[in-house]
């Protein structure tokens, strides 16, 4: 079986987590608070909706700003990361996550233009 980076994801938000349940996703937000342990961290997505992050293990570095998240969607709702990247916004030029939002909502309303998953052959 391939593992979960070697499979495409869709793009998600927090509204489309239940429909996501026990599937590989992609998330972008921006971290919203750590747990104490490093081994959970909260993440708002473009409508200001919180998603929890959870992690096999505790972080290694200080997490802050916007994420990109690659995992599995729990029973729970939640995020079981398998990696995830710190985006930089460099030189002062901020994330739009509220623009990136509304190209979720672009991507889902017309699947049949973005088509990033593949579908089972049989």
């Amino acid at each position: 079986m391939a593992g979960i980076l070697d499979v495409p994801k869709p793009r998600i938000n927090s509204a489309m987590l239940s429909q996501h349940i026990s599937r590989p996703v992609c998330f972008v937000g921006r971290v919203e608070k750590v747990h104490p342990s490093g081994k959970t961290f909260t993440v708002s997505d473009g409508e200001g909706k919180i998603a929890t992050v959870e992690l096999n293990e505790p972080l290694e570095e200080e997490l802050s700003g916007v994420v990109e998240v690659i995992g599995m969607v729990s029973n729970k709702g939640a995020i079981m990361a398998t990696t995830y990247n710190i985006l930089r916004e460099d030189k002062g030029i901020p994330f739009d996550l509220e623009l990136y939002n509304e190209a979720l909502k672009v991507i889902h309303d017309f699947p049949q233009h973005y088509p990033f998953e593949v579908a089972a052959s049989g």
